[in-house]
Formats: C-alpha cells, structure tokens, sequence
C-alpha cells in the first residue's frame, strides 16, 4: 500500500468531519469521541487476527483493510497526522527492528 491511499483516505476522513452525522459512518465514529473510536478499532484489529487465524486470504484482506480504516478515524479523531506515523515508519527502516525497539525501552 502506497503512501498516497493512506493520506487520501486520512484526507477523506478529515473531510468527514462536516458531514453529518445521519449520511456519513465516519462523522458518527467521530462525533463519538476517541472513546469510542478505541474500542471500534480494538474490534476490527480482533477480527483482523481471527481472520488471518482461519487461513482464508480474502477474509484477512477485508478485516484488514476495516482495521486501517479505523485506525485512521482514531488518529484523527485524536489529531494524529497520518504523515506524522508514515514520518516514523521512515525513521525506524533505517534501523534494526531489535535496536529500535530496545531504543524505544530506554
């Protein structure tokens, strides 16, 4: 997934916001508060691991594209820039995955 699908889609949730709240999913996830938007994202990442538990590719795909999704909602809903996450994605390929995360526990 490139880049340019996340920010457009963060860009189309942004939007949302002045939608309402009757036409659109995502201007009611957002009305809801991170609250909410926590626990809707908790339980697409779940569907997310059931899905990839059964072996079924397709099922994984759906669940996790849902799962994205409503991470994004959740970032902006507690004003996360999706550019800022992508920013830190960039800095940790340039180190070790055991270096970065024994970094992170100092």
């Amino acid at each position: 997934m490139s880049d340019d699908v996340l920010t457009e889609l963060a860009a189309t949730i942004r939007k949302r916001r002045s939608a309402s709240a009757e036409q659109s999913y995502t201007k009611s996830l957002l009305e809801a508060g991170p609250s909410r938007c926590a626990r809707k994202f908790g339980e697409e990442a779940m569907e997310t691991v059931v899905a990839a538990l059964t072996e079924d590719a397709a099922a994984l795909t759906s669940e996790a594209a849902d799962a994205v999704y409503h991470l994004l909602v959740l970032l902006e809903v507690r004003g996360v820039a999706i550019e800022d996450v992508l920013a830190t994605l960039r800095a940790r390929q340039v180190t070790s995955g055991h270096a970065e995360k024994a970094a992170r526990s100092k």
